[in-house]
């Protein structure tokens, strides 16, 4: 099942399961022929997530500015049906983005990876391209990591620094946050007097958006699915 799954061969795979270094729901497992069930049990090698059931979908999509991150829009407005609908399995997007935010959302039919990883507890950290008005101090930079207070309570950006160099009264900020709150990355620029003029997320925990053009996508390959499932299950909400 293992080989079957692109991890090895049938022959490579038992010497892993001989030298221990395959694990069945966190226990080490050295007897050939285990039986296990890919709806079930949680498979691992040398502690990265294997996904075995071939009923799974992972996708990523460079979501573009105008499209909401809906399936269905009851204002009408360009959807994300665009892309699922050419799609054999039915898939949801994990998270949202604005409709003026672009960039990396990632879609699954996997709905317990899913239910983890939007849980408001869990905190995946994003990083974002943020074009803002005027050009950042070192000081502003150092308030936005040492947290700013909102309306809905304080905040902390894990990283915030610039990028290039400032033009025209314009600067290129780039922010990494665990926090899934709403809107949260123009509200912090605009608490700091750096309205944002544009925002992409280039980065949703283990993925990077990479060279993926806008309005396009891709199915994850077996390492960037092994490194988010092992995300979700090491680090699962009560």
């Amino acid at each position: 099942m293992l080989a079957a799954a692109g991890v090895a061969s049938r022959r490579v795979v038992e010497q892993y399961m001989v030298a221990g270094r395959i694990t069945v729901n966190g226990e080490v497992v050295t007897e050939l022929g285990r039986r296990v069930d890919p709806a079930v049990d949680h498979i691992a090698v040398d502690g990265q997530a294997v996904q075995l059931d071939p009923g799974k979908r992972y996708l990523m999509l460079n979501k573009p500015t105008g499209v909401v991150s809906s399936l269905a829009d009851d204002r009408g407005r360009p959807d994300l049906r665009r892309w699922t609908d050419e799609l054999e399995e039915r898939v949801y997007n994990v998270g949202r983005l604005d409709a003026d935010t672009s960039g990396l959302l990632l879609l699954t039919n996997d709905g317990e990876l899913a239910h983890v990883l939007a849980h408001p507890s869990f905190g995946v950290q994003k990083t974002y391209i943020a074009t803002v008005r005027g050009i950042p101090t070192a000081a502003t930079l150092r308030r936005l990591r040492e947290g700013i207070e909102l309306d809905d309570g304080p905040i902390a950006a894990d990283r915030a620094r610039l990028v290039g160099e400032p033009s025209r009264g314009h600067a290129i900020v780039e922010l990494t946050l665990h926090s899934g709150r709403n809107r949260i990355v123009r509200r912090m620029l605009d608490a700091v007097g750096h309205p944002v003029q544009e925002l992409v997320r280039r980065q949703f925990g283990p993925l990077h958006l990479g060279s993926l053009g806008s309005g396009r996508i891709r199915d994850l390959d077996t390492i960037e699915v092994g490194r988010l499932l092992t995300l979700a299950r090491n680090g699962q909400p009560s």
